[in-house]
């Protein structure tokens, strides 16, 4: 369990992808009591809408910690970043990093780190104690999310499927398997960052025996035909044992981001897919529901897109930004 030193003070950089500030925004989207201020570059052009702040500004409003609130292709840091970063530390606020690159090996920040009360706090640093996949079966019931790419609404999907879930008396735990949702959180397993033999070992630790009716709602990683991530979406896959598998999507998204060429294809087939692979260590899993984020299409063209998904796919499609997943967890708990 990590314990995050709030409020938080929240660097964008020089961010120019809203895709890319997925950290900054969950935060925000899921735990706003604990967000202060943003600290954006005079290039960034996202706003969180928060107030914007210097560090020095931050620290007299009561800052705590500061988030890298972003998550670039790769998890590199910039050189430029640097001096903010040695000034946050030096101004006695804790650096909380997601991305890969660790801080504590850049000298600067290392010299700053001597004579500051501040900590870094490395998010992608998976358990010592990992071991390969058995393939045993766990007590207890399991939901993961899945999706069509990356950056589709995987996490936002597993997060309110567990908030649906408890709203019903129903016992459920989200288990983080990323930077975000582990903030969100406050503990997880950094899926990414395991080495790939024990990717589906992480998946059974992270999920343990518990009661025979709690769910585990696990955040998924990647997508499962995605040419960079496949690897880690599928040991998470097998390692989780879902009893269930919610498909995550973004409408307006035909191709996979980042690569010209390889196209997302149907849904239907990707739930196939899903559904073959993960037979592997769970023969009765079935897929729960599509959840789609239709943000980039009119309310009307939204609602006739999910119609017509849930027609072609027989399965119930929701978009969870613009209303529930009530009837996803219907079925859920419908079979279950």
């Amino acid at each position: 369990m990590n314990n995050f030193s709030s409020p938080y003070l929240i660097f964008l950089g020089d961010l120019q992808d809203r895709v890319n500030a997925k950290t900054g925004q969950g935060l925000v989207d899921w735990c706003p009591e604990k967000c202060l201020a943003q600290l954006r570059l005079p290039t960034c052009t996202i706003d969180l809408g928060l107030p914007d702040m210097t560090i020095q500004q931050a620290k007299q409003a009561g800052a705590r910690s500061m988030i890298i609130g972003i998550a670039p292709v790769g998890g590199r840091i910039k050189q430029e970043w640097i001096p903010l970063f040695e000034e946050c530390l030096r101004s006695s606020i804790d650096i909380i990093n997601g991305l890969h690159t660790r801080l504590d090996e850049i000298p600067a920040l290392t010299k700053a780190l001597k004579s500051s009360l501040a900590e870094i706090v490395h998010l992608r640093t998976p358990p010592e104690n990992l071991v390969i996949g058995t393939g045993a079966k766990r007590k207890g019931k399991r939901v993961l999310t899945i999706g069509t790419d990356c950056g589709v609404g995987k996490k936002y999907t597993a997060l309110s499927l567990h908030r649906t879930l408890e709203s019903r008396g129903v016992k459920s735990t989200f288990r983080a398997t990323g930077q975000t949702g582990i903030m969100i959180s406050g503990s997880g397993i950094p899926i990414d960052s395991v080495v790939v033999d024990f990717v589906s070992g992480a998946a059974e630790m992270l999920s343990p025996d518990n009661d025979l009716d709690h769910w585990d709602v696990i955040e998924g990683q990647g997508a499962l035909h995605h040419p960079g991530y496949a690897a880690v979406s599928l040991g998470l896959l097998h390692g989780s044992q879902p009893d269930a598998i919610v498909l995550c999507h973004e409408a307006s998204r035909h191709e996979l981001g980042g690569f010209p060429g390889y196209a997302i294809g149907s849904l239907r087939q990707r739930v196939d897919e899903a559904l073959l692979l993960a037979k592997m260590t769970n023969p009765e899993v079935r897929c729960a529901g599509i959840s789609v984020n239709t943000a980039w299409l009119t309310d009307s063209s939204g609602q006739d897109y999910l119609r017509m998904l849930s027609h072609e796919t027989q399965l119930p499609c929701v978009d969870p930004l613009a209303g529930d997943l009530s009837p996803i967890v219907d079925n859920l708990l419908m079979q279950s």
